[in-house]
């Protein structure tokens, strides 16, 4: 059987990391880069047939980015140091995808506040309230965490936003969200959320400039709909 073939039985020119080095890694399949990273199967089976099962299993890439560590242990043939080598690259790609190179991040629309949480926030299977913390310059000092379940009057206190904020020194703050179904349409109680955060706001000088609600590759500016 193919899964039994090991790595080293194929011709050397078929190896993963043999193909890598000669032809460059976009010649390669996502099967192949994964294995290439995970390097060694089992006795059972050859590391690109558990390489085939890990992406079938996690439901494809997006599948991948979304696995917790209980998730890839839970597939046949992934121990804790395969679970770490993928949850290692798993963080990479995230980390990579938001980098900014240290240099100041301004926000001047609606659509540069979503493509800073977006590649973070779009996998999450719950739902995180943050806050994009700004200074005068609309630059991004921080973005905080300040809730994690569903999105509700007594989850997001304006307690816990504006005391944030307040400690970061905010000149204003725009407000985020997910919804893990991926449909980024707004709910009464987002709407009723970030109407009572925006007065707590006006009362403490610190301007709640928008909600960004972040959907599966998409999302909705409670600005741009004229809601704030």
């Amino acid at each position: 059987m193919i899964q039994n073939l090991k790595i080293k039985d194929l011709p050397q020119n078929e190896r993963p990391q043999e193909r890598l080095l000669r032809y460059g890694p976009q010649a390669l399949s996502n099967c192949e880069l994964l294995a290439v990273i995970l390097r060694t199967g089992n006795r059972e089976e050859n590391i690109i047939s558990i390489c085939n099962r890990i992406i079938t299993e996690s439901g494809g890439l997006n599948g991948i980015l979304r696995a917790s560590f209980k998730d890839f242990t839970n597939i046949k043939g992934i121990g804790n140091t395969k679970a770490a080598q993928l949850l290692a690259v798993v963080e990479l790609s995230r980390r990579f995808k938001t980098f900014k190179s240290g240099l100041e991040y301004k926000v001047l629309k609606p659509e540069d506040a979503a493509n800073y949480v977006m590649e973070e926030m779009k996998i999450l299977y719950k739902e995180h309230f943050k806050i994009i913390i700004l200074n005068t310059k609309k630059v991004i000092i921080s973005v905080e965490e300040i809730s994690v379940g569903t999105l509700n009057s007594s989850m997001v206190h304006p307690r816990e936003v504006f005391i944030e904020a307040i400690k970061k020194s905010a000149d204003s703050i725009i407000v985020c969200h997910n919804h893990p179904s991926g449909d980024p349409t707004p709910s009464k109680e987002d709407i009723d959320v970030t109407l009572r955060l925006k007065e707590c706001g006006k009362l403490l000088g610190i301007e709640v400039i928008d909600h960004i609600i972040i959907g599966d590759g998409t999302y909705v500016s409670l600005k741009e709909r004229s809601i704030l």
